[in-house]
């Protein structure tokens, strides 16, 4: 176990009794790299609990509201390190890191929205100049996703054409209206791809996102229909490895479930704006939410779908000795929900930060900061990577050469 030399150092969770907060929460109260552990969320009686359950000692509540600048620095005020965990980061992560970097206080995220992204990026200057370190998207995808192309493209092929990065899960009994809201969010936004060469914008209803669309077959998990995500690899990647296509795939089980929330997209059932509904004010996307997720138990329960499930899968396509190559780098889990797959490396980013394995100053995604290594082994042998992703093999790698030889590799 690490033995830090900060015997005092604070770390302030915001969103810390959510799905992926309490799990952040769990796996730093792990470690001795932090003695106090603020458990910072809206729901009060939610972030009590979540302190008391994980750690008596190390962790304590308080409640924050992360729309208020002011009371996002009250509440993070002498902490050593801000792990955020609170979305949907469309609304509330520029927010958040801006208070932050007016309190001079290191970072980590889990920002899974690339127009979020993009705007966290731009805040690079000022953080620069608080002399503080962003760590922007330290989650699954992006998180993990980033660092194992990264991974792949230093050390496993001599020339990267190609990283696809695609994703499934389903039944996470914690579920909550940010996920919901994210997910109608992705539907509708310019949906960025890096192809040809070129750094490019479809859309998920239309021709230019739908060719794009894939079959994907996720070991353990299945084969699933994998649509156009707006997640933010496809927009740091290409500026970090040299290649000519970064996308970004995913989708969500049960099919019927997905595909509902698909069609009430499509329909334009996901306003923002109030309509009179036999005289009360009924905002649509609020009404949208409500009944996805009362839809959600009733298609769980009848599909019989069984425990939560997910994968991620990295497929990337180069030249290795002069001849075609490709990696696939898959994990995949049943019995472990999102909240895992994202909380765990979120916290693990903040132990590095802590550690001093993280330093360049700045907004900055996890392939332009963090030893893909420090974090894959920390997983692997601290944790313990089939602890950490429930059954089935933690990470598979594969190696397909020029002739389609399939041969598994332990990294």
């Amino acid at each position: 176990m690490w033995d830090s030399k900060l015997d005092m150092a604070r770390i302030v969770v915001i969103g810390g009794c959510g799905t992926v907060g309490s799990i952040a929460v769990k796996t730093l109260a792990a470690y001795d790299d932090f003695s106090e552990i603020i458990v910072a969320d809206l729901d009060y009686e939610g972030a009590q609990t979540c302190a008391a359950e994980v750690d008596e000692e190390k962790c304590s509540a308080i409640m924050v509201d992360a729309t208020n600048p002011e009371n996002i620095k009250e509440v993070i005020r002498g902490a050593d390190i801000v792990l955020n965990v609170c979305g949907p980061f469309y609304k509330l992560g520029p927010i958040v890191l801006k208070a932050v970097i007016e309190e001079g206080i290191n970072y980590v995220d889990v920002c899974d929205d690339f127009d979020a992204t993009q705007i966290l990026l731009d805040m690079d200057k000022a953080a620069k100049k608080a002399g503080i370190t962003a760590l922007t998207g330290m989650g699954g995808s992006p998180g993990i996703a980033n660092l194992l192309a990264k991974l792949c493209a230093d050390a496993m092929l001599d020339e990267v054409d190609a990283i696809d990065i695609l994703h499934v899960h389903g039944g996470d009994e914690r579920e909550g209206p940010a996920v919901i809201a994210h997910r109608i969010h992705s539907m509708l936004a310019d949906i960025p791809m890096y192809l040809d060469g070129k750094f490019t914008k479809v859309k998920y209803f239309e021709e230019s996102g739908i060719a794009l669309e894939e079959e994907i077959d996720y070991p353990l998990i299945g084969k699933y229909r994998s649509y156009c995500y707006p997640h933010p690899e496809t927009i740091t990647l290409p500026k970090y490895i040299k290649c000519n296509r970064v996308t970004n795939l995913g989708c969500v089980i049960p099919p019927e479930y997905y595909n509902l929330i698909r069609d009430i997209v499509r329909l334009g059932m996901v306003s923002e704006e109030p309509i009179d509904v036999r005289g009360q004010q009924v905002i649509p996307i609020n009404f949208a939410i409500s009944y996805i997720l009362k839809e959600r138990q009733r298609i769980l329960k009848e599909t019989n779908f069984g425990e939560q499930r997910g994968a991620l899968k990295i497929r990337i396509r180069g030249i290795l000795d002069g001849n075609p190559h490709q990696y696939d780098f898959t994990m995949a889990s049943i019995g472990r929900a999102m909240g895992d797959s994202t909380g765990i490396p979120a916290a693990l980013g903040s132990i590095l930060m802590q550690r001093g394995k993280i330093t360049e100053k700045g907004v900055l995604p996890p392939e332009a900061c963090v030893v893909p290594m420090d974090l894959l082994l920390m997983m692997k042998d601290v944790l313990g990577l089939k602890e950490v992703t429930g059954k089935g093999s933690p990470l598979i790698i594969e190696s397909i050469n020029h002739e389609g030889k399939i041969e598994r590799i332990d990294i």
